[in-house]
């Protein structure tokens, strides 16, 4: 893990600008806009030393897109703290939150087990004390250890208690993308059952109410098919315990690499399910907070690719626990 060590000899002084604007501008002429009087080879030497964030994320591009509504903040007296993981990736942060693309193969957050292992909440929480030895970080929600994707920290115990307290309406949508067994056939659709869960912590599904049992329900919407498998979005009105992966398998169609609930196969040497899209109200702001994620790059390598209009996002390298 490398974090970029701070200068603790003298304060921030950080400067913010939005991008009022109705379009989107490059950040060297948002800047150059927004404080005139900097000589254009400070701003040069701002971007190369990782002085300017874009929705709190640092960034060295001259050309990186400043969006309508987007943030960039500039600390004039030196470069802002960089986070670097080969397991995750940062993506947003601000004084309240922190989003992060978690890699496969890591866990969420300790287990109680005797056996040590890194988990997201220790990386960030190393992080945010790099910064600051008072800092800490609070845990929202979980992804299990196979899944990867976005997922959201808090950065005080007022924001983690603004989304765990109300979190059906704080949450607006979260997407997830998996590779299936086999061809869907239906363009798209919605599975309901009840889930339990054994004492051996595996989750069955029941299509009837019943004791201990609670009502899930998943959409789905097929992406692509190709090569024996289809890549499937789907939204969770509920968010039950390994309920996609249940409910894949209550399709006929269980996640690649998901032994635990029917596959046959792990071609790719991991569960096929990342946390694509997740949008939320800021937990102090309430601002509209949309974060997305492209389909991992061995998703779409397995059905051999995606037609223009089937997908949006570029792919992209994801996370791994490698």
């Amino acid at each position: 893990m490398a974090f970029q060590k701070r200068d603790t000899r003298q304060p921030d002084r950080i400067l913010a600008r939005q991008n009022r604007g109705e379009i989107t501008e490059p950040l060297m002429q948002f800047v150059a806009k927004e404080f005139p009087d900097a000589p254009r080879n400070d701003v040069k030497k701002w971007l190369k030393f990782g002085h300017l964030m874009i929705n709190g994320v640092v960034t060295h591009a001259f050309d990186a897109p400043v969006e309508p509504g987007q943030w960039v903040e500039l600390n004039r007296n030196r470069p802002f703290a960089v986070f670097r993981h080969p397991r995750m990736q940062l993506v947003y942060e601000d004084d309240d939150i922190i989003v992060v693309n978690k890699g496969y193969g890591l866990l969420s957050v300790g287990t109680g087990s005797l056996k040590k292992e890194a988990t997201a909440y220790d990386i960030l929480k190393s992080y945010v004390k790099e910064v600051n030895p008072a800092n800490k970080i609070f845990v929202v929600h979980r992804l299990d250890r196979a899944t990867s994707g976005l997922m959201m920290f808090a950065k005080h115990p007022e924001a983690q208690d603004a989304m765990q307290h109300n979190w059906k309406n704080m949450v607006i949508e979260r997407r997830y993308v998996a590779v299936l067994e086999g061809f869907v056939k239906e363009e798209e659709g919605e599975v309901r059952s009840y889930l339990g869960e054994t004492s051996q912590y595996e989750v069955y599904s029941r299509p009837e109410p019943g004791e201990g049992l609670k009502l899930a329900v998943t959409r789905f919407r097929v992406l692509g098919r190709g090569h024996g498998y289809s890549l499937v979005e789907f939204s969770l009105d509920t968010g039950r315990k390994n309920q996609i992966r249940v409910h894949a398998n209550d399709m006929g169609h269980p996640i690649v690499g998901d032994r635990k609930y029917g596959a046959k196969a792990s071609p790719i040497g991991r569960l096929a399910l990342h946390a694509r899209t997740l949008r939320f109200a800021h937990p102090v702001s309430r601002r509209d907070m949309r974060f997305e994620t492209p389909v991992p790059a061995r998703f779409l390598k397995m059905i051999g690719g995606l037609k223009k209009d089937a997908a949006t996002t570029p792919q992209d390298t994801e996370a791994t626990a490698d």
